[in-house]
């Protein structure tokens, strides 16, 4: 990764961004913002670039009936809209927008802020991930995004959003799974540990089914995938010098070298030798090219062998 993207300054800062707006990881826990105003909801309009695009019925009808009873106990946090003049974009809060007009509310309470685009998108990502019930994909999706497009690290997040740096890492390689499996965690047919024991199986689709039809425990699960993989372990030529499982020092390299470059990748040694194979693995063809821009951007051709 170019050390002008890792090293790029965030802006006003990730955690006082969060904070300025009451969702960061220690507001949520400990104090709700109080409303500056409120405002009618038809002066409210939703963000156009708002990640969430699914809004479960289920859900706003619980949350409505909550509202008709309560009211709005969180207030949405909002900005001029720069489309409407007189008229407000929320930031914060599109659900409890949606559920206030089911509930026949007129009126919800608000923070005003000023932000610009970027930051709005950046706070509707972590609002979602911080407050919404997602799913494990959902959750890397979000993660992912926010280090792509805004170069927060992995220990940036897990500071921020009070989580560890291990679960935002661990649910970012359920992104090597193949799309299938990954709408098998949407559904609910398959948990976040079932997709994990499925990440380095040869054939990851039909071992979900397997798993999705025999209804397989976790632990079922991480045996049927090591079973699979067996065969692929005799290749005498990668076959790994301490039996079936990688050296701590190896798995945290690929975890690093992962993290790095945000994709996928795969550390072989030799069973004999110093040598072996190291695999990087892509989603997608822009992935691809930001791969190999990566890498001619830090190849000194004088330093070849």
């Amino acid at each position: 990764m170019s050390d002008s993207f890792a090293k790029r300054p965030m802006r006003r800062g990730l955690s006082a961004l969060m904070a300025d707006v009451g969702v960061s990881a220690s507001d949520m826990e400990s104090r709700i913002p109080v409303a500056e105003r409120v405002l009618p909801i038809e002066k409210l309009r939703p963000n156009p670039d708002q990640p969430r695009r699914t809004f479960g019925e289920e859900d706003l009808s619980d949350l409505a009936a909550s509202i008709a009873q309560k009211g709005v106990l969180q207030p949405l946090i909002i900005r001029p809209d720069p489309t409407a003049p007189g008229d407000y974009q929320i930031v914060a809060g599109e659900r409890r927008w949606r559920a206030a007009q089911r509930a026949g509310l007129h009126e919800v309470p608000v923070i005003e802020r000023t932000l610009d685009d970027t930051e709005v998108l950046e706070i509707a990502i972590i609002e979602n991930i911080q407050r919404a019930d997602l799913n494990a994909v959902e959750e890397a999706l979000g993660f992912t995004q926010l280090m792509d497009r805004f170069g927060h690290t992995q220990e940036q997040l897990a500071t921020v959003l009070g989580k560890s740096r291990s679960h935002i890492a661990n649910l970012m390689r359920l992104l090597k799974l193949p799309e299938s499996v990954q709408e098998h965690l949407r559904q609910g047919l398959l948990t976040a540990g079932h997709a994990r024991a499925l990440i380095n199986a040869p054939d990851p689709e039909g071992l979900a089914r397997k798993v999705i039809g025999k209804g397989l425990s976790v632990r079922e699960t991480e045996r049927l995938a090591k079973a699979a993989s067996a065969p692929n372990r005799d290749d005498p030529k990668l076959r790994r010098a301490k039996g079936d499982e990688k050296d701590a020092d190896t798995r945290a390299l690929e975890g690093d070298l992962s993290a790095a470059l945000g994709l996928s990748v795969l550390i072989e040694h030799a069973a004999a030798g110093d040598g072996g194979r190291v695999s990087v693995r892509y989603r997608t063809l822009d992935q691809l090219d930001r791969l190999c821009a990566l890498l001619s951007s830090g190849i000194d051709r004088d330093d070849l062998p």
